[in-house]
């Protein structure tokens, strides 16, 4: 299919676009103008159903009126407040809020501005935690293969995408368990893998490589959603507990993608029935309306922080737009709509649909596996000969033209549709991707 002639579209030049193959989509655009519910409307006015809820933000749906309202009230009111030795109302009270969801003892909010800023965020509570109890030689960080963590130096030093690694220098002391995705025993699973909880076993071969003593923090995704929806194995995140809780290991969680109902719980520490002593979040925490992020830490990591003389900066660490009200206001707006809709559990209730729906596609060609979790699905697909990545990223676009906003990551189509979806809207995004899979070869 040829791509469409935009009229009055703007000069593409200036824009140095992120993770994005500039050159390629300046020579055919997707260029998106309004939105409304599960719809993306096209700069040439064509409806196209939103499979991904934005970049896995948009939970409650496009337009929602009560959070723009929220937005411009407090706009007019309040635009700006420091948190730095001041604070407003409404970071309190969002705060406040947003405990009552958390599991239980994760009971302090650190306000970012992105799951890149809450990523480092989370790894230095973790390092001033330790420094704090008299444990400094605990500077050492343990992420995963095959995780996203941001794009911070931080972040990029525990995460595992070699894209993101290879041009920039990483922080020195860090090392990655091995990654958990095992196509040859666990493809077309529903759910769970059964196999691979010895994987988390890989944490005691670096504690004996590095010594415990030096280990400060371990952190994964519990879904690790951008390199292509991979999900923990049965058992594998209570093994990675069992270890962190034996060496003295701080165990964090990035939430950034499975916070706010994406499960079905809101948050999936919930969903697994495994407790962190750090997790992170952003995206769905304001519907992706305004820039924010938090981390949740244990109120024993608090506590620990909690030293020194009252009136001395126990912890060096923020941002100017920390608590923005702004950005409070419609965070406060969205969980309303969360709790009104029954959105963060709403995900639990649609799953079951969403799986059947998305493992009829096995058989299609070039899919090689099928996953899914809670409101979260990836199809694999083989890759091209020589040509890796070529394949997932054509099917996209084939989708884009016609229907359908869909991810790719690799030769990985990802989908976490908004959780207003209905079962209709769930038929005609699978039916998109089913229908681009058989035109591209």
């Amino acid at each position: 299919m040829n791509a469409p002639t935009l009229r009055n579209s703007p000069n593409l030049e200036p824009f140095f676009m992120p993770f994005t193959a500039n050159r390629q989509f300046k020579a055919d655009p997707r260029l998106i103008k309004a939105a409304e519910g599960m719809y993306y409307t096209t700069i040439d006015d064509r409806k196209v159903i939103d499979g991904s809820a934005g970049l896995w933000c948009v939970n409650a749906g496009h337009g929602r009126k009560k959070i723009a309202e929220a937005v411009a009230k407090q706009l007019a009111e309040l635009d700006y407040a420091p948190s730095f030795q001041m604070g407003h109302p409404l970071a309190f009270e969002f705060a406040e809020r947003l405990v009552e969801l958390s599991p239980e003892g994760l009971d302090h909010v650190f306000y970012t501005n992105s799951g890149s800023e809450s990523v480092d965020t989370a790894l230095k509570i973790a390092l001033a935690y330790h420094r704090a109890r008299g444990e400094g030689t605990r500077t050492r960080l343990i992420g995963r293969e095959r995780g996203y963590h941001g794009v911070g130096f931080g972040g990029i030093t525990v995460g595992g995408i070699v894209g993101n690694r290879r041009v920039f220098p990483q922080l020195p002391g860090a090392d990655h368990l091995r990654h958990t995705h095992d196509l040859a025993r666990n493809a077309f699973t529903r759910g769970q893998p059964e196999h691979g909880a010895e994987l988390a076993d890989d944490l005691e071969r670096l504690v004996a490589l590095h010594g415990a003593e030096t280990i400060a923090a371990v952190i994964v995704e519990p879904m690790a959603g951008s390199t292509g929806v991979l999900i923990s194995p049965k058992g594998y995140l209570e093994r990675l507990r069992a270890i962190c809780d034996k060496h003295g290991i701080l165990l964090i969680f990035d939430e950034v993608i499975t916070g706010f109902g994406r499960l079905g719980t809101p948050f999936a520490s919930q969903y697994f029935g495994v407790k962190p002593d750090i997790f992170t979040t952003a995206k769905g925490i304001t519907n992706g309306v305004i820039p924010m992020g938090a981390v949740f830490c244990d109120r024993g990591i608090y506590d620990g922080i909690m030293k020194g003389p009252e009136n001395l900066i126990e912890f060096a660490h923020g941002y100017t737009y920390s608590g923005h009200p702004v950005a409070c206001a419609a965070g406060l707006a969205t969980l309303d709509i969360y709790a009104e809709e029954g959105l963060l559990t709403r995900g639990a209730e649609l799953a079951p649909y969403w799986e059947d729906a998305l493992h009829a596609l096995k058989g299609l060609p070039n899919v090689i596996d099928i996953r899914n979790i809670g409101l979260v699905g990836a199809v694999e697909l083989a890759p091209r000969a020589g040509a890796p990545g070529t394949r997932a990223y054509d099917v996209m676009v084939d989708c884009f033209r016609r229907d359908a906003v869909v991810r790719v990551t690799g030769d990985i189509i990802a989908m976490s549709p908004p959780l207003i979806a209905e079962k209709s809207h769930i038929d005609a995004l699978v039916g998109s991707l089913a229908d681009a899979l058989k035109r591209v070869a």
